[in-house]
């Protein structure tokens, strides 16, 4: 029992001393088309404080104008950082990342505990491209269109095409921390060990995303956000738009990962990232086992038993250069 209230007395001060701030989307908050452990932080953070977040979709003005959007429906954070001329520190990826984030007290060898505690629609529209894993469902090159998309924000849904209604679920399909130094710049589009462009479906609010941190301050960035997506991410796109957030950012030194770990309400996660879709389905799994040692105490072969026949495994999405697989058990299993 005096555990216990020792417990709440420290949530309830750390709750009291909670700092939320707000980053919006500007040229001088966004790290265009990389994560890179040398990126000027756009906002310094302590742990537990809250960030409210605004992110821009990974698009651009005169294309989303060529979609049909009205030039007032157009945001203009999204002209501003288009129009900016960024030279050499643009690319090599094409997301808008809001950040990075800097989270004191974070440094090599810690975790980063993201608690996506909210995520809301921004804009009435989104869109999808058409290229992805089987491209040549896209017709011939010169004529593959990308779609625009209503998004009904009052019933959650959208008509993706003719008669396909899709419930909208909200998140970030961009979420990462610096990679190792010594990898320099890297872009923005291959997910990897510090996460990024994971593209998973189950990072939506109420989830909590475990992230490995290779150098000091984590330097969280956030985007490409997607209004709804299928596992797979099969052509490239999701249901694409523009999304808030909110973000609550702990640094935990009593964890060690070596990859990304995700958990739901109901759901732990664990994630592989690869060129081969064999190897990343294998880190997945091994994942997998090492939790469930973790948790149960069990052996390596036990643990690998009870994975083949307690958890799912899942194609995350096979269309970022690296592809990516995740594998997930009910935490009601795990009595």
């Amino acid at each position: 029992m005096r555990t216990t209230f020792i417990l709440a007395v420290i949530v309830a001060a750390s709750a009291q001393s909670q700092t939320v701030h707000k980053l919006s989307a500007t040229p001088t908050t966004v790290a265009y088309g990389y994560y890179w452990s040398e990126a000027k932080p756009a906002l310094r953070v302590k742990s537990g404080d809250i960030v409210e977040v605004q992110t821009m979709l990974t698009n651009t003005p005169t294309g989303l104008e060529r979609l049909g959007v009205k030039s007032a429906d157009v945001p203009q954070a999204l002209r501003d950082i288009v129009a900016q001329d960024t030279g050499s520190l643009r690319g090599p990826g094409g997301h808008i990342l809001t950040g990075p984030i800097y989270v004191e007290g974070a440094d090599s060898g810690d975790v980063l505990e993201v608690r996506i505690l909210s995520v809301s629609l921004a804009s009435e529209y989104a869109y999808n491209g058409c290229r992805g894993f089987v491209p040549e469902l896209c017709g011939p090159p010169d004529a593959r269109v990308s779609t625009l998309v209503h998004l009904d924000r009052q019933h959650m849904t959208a008509e993706v095409m003719p008669g396909v209604v899709v419930p909208l679920r909200p998140f970030f399909g961009s979420m990462g921390v610096a990679p190792a130094p010594s990898l320099g710049r890297v872009s923005s589009n291959p997910p990897s060990r510090h996460a990024g462009n994971l593209d998973n479906k189950e990072l939506v609010a109420g989830t909590t995303l475990y992230i490995p941190v290779f150098t000091k301050g984590a330097l969280l960035e956030v985007g490409d956000g997607h209004a709804a997506q299928g596992d797979g991410e099969v052509d490239q796109t999701a249901i694409e738009t523009n999304l808030r957030g909110r973000l609550q950012l702990v640094v935990r030194k009593d964890m060690k990962l070596d990859w990304p770990r995700g958990e739901t309400p109901t759901h732990w996660i664990t994630m592989g990232t690869d060129t081969s879709l064999v190897v990343a389905t294998k880190t997945a799994i091994r994942e997998m086992v090492k939790l469930l040692q973790e948790k149960k105490g069990l052996s390596e072969t036990q643990a690998y038993q009870a994975a083949s026949m307690a958890a799912d495994l899942r194609i995350t999405e096979l269309v970022d250069g690296n592809v990516g697989v995740h594998m997930m058990i009910a935490k009601s299993y795990l009595k």
